[in-house]
């Protein structure tokens, strides 16, 4: 059974967006074994200079790094990515279970993104959408994504 591991940036704090977290987990769970490690976020000042988001940034991917586990592949969401479809993300979860190992890690950076050093330690980069979204949001559609390559890959029915 694949080990998935979701390493994010930032607390949930909407009730809505927890019960949607909490109903993928849960549906997840007869496919993987899903560990959401979720990390403080740094308190970003409404005057931000460019010095100051490197500062955040490095607190924060310094934080991510020590929370990868060990043999995992590792896919950092990020603007720069590759997109997939659907299917190429079924596909490409299943090549990365069969190719390289069962674990499986995901990063969700914080509101002010990755560093250098994260991007580098990551196997992959894959981007969602060049739309900007809550870091939070982000979370869910990558849970469902997930839960959507199980189903694909299995030949289940799910909704198109």
């Amino acid at each position: 059974m694949l080990n998935i591991s979701v390493v994010c940036v930032g607390k949930i704090k909407e009730v809505f967006m927890k019960e949607a977290i909490l109903e993928y987990s849960k549906r997840l769970s007869k496919y993987c074994r899903l560990k959401i490690i979720e990390l403080p976020d740094e308190k970003v000042p409404d005057k931000l200079n460019l010095k100051i988001e490197e500062q955040i940034k490095e607190i924060e991917c310094k934080n991510i790094i020590a929370n990868i586990p060990k043999d995992s592949y590792v896919i950092s969401l990020d603007l720069k990515g590759k997109q997939y479809s659907s299917i190429q993300f079924s596909e490409k979860l299943s090549d990365i279970s069969l190719r390289f190992n069962s674990n499986v890690t995901f990063i969700i950076g914080g509101s002010l993104g990755l560093t250098d050093e994260v991007l580098k330690k990551s196997d992959e980069l894959i981007c969602f959408s060049k739309m900007t979204f809550p870091h939070q949001l982000i979370r869910i559609f990558l849970l469902e994504q997930i839960f959507r390559s199980f189903k694909i890959s299995r030949g289940e029915t799910y909704h198109r």
